[in-house]
């Protein structure tokens, strides 16, 4: 009888271990995934401020936003704007 308390209170042991070291995991997985994600979006947000002064600078027209020359550029590529 004694013998089967222990091993009760070994499996019950060992489950508390096995719990916490999920619980630690699945932890440290959400942090990374947040701290990717945050990285992410900070690469895209700067991407897309460089991308829209390039634009800006090299591609518009005076008084032109940034989306009409997209739009305008795009345009061109697909050769429905006529050239000046």
């Amino acid at each position: 009888m004694e013998k089967k308390n222990v091993e009760k209170t070994v499996r019950e042991g060992l489950k508390k271990i096995e719990d916490g070291v999920v619980e630690g995991y699945r932890k440290i997985e959400e942090g990374v995934v947040e701290g990717y994600k945050k990285i992410e979006s900070g690469a895209v947000e700067g991407f897309s401020k460089v991308n829209d002064k390039m634009i800006e600078k090299l591609f518009s027209r005076e008084g032109e936003s940034v989306e009409e020359t997209r739009k305008r550029l795009s345009g061109e590529s697909a050769g429905e704007e006529k050239k000046d």
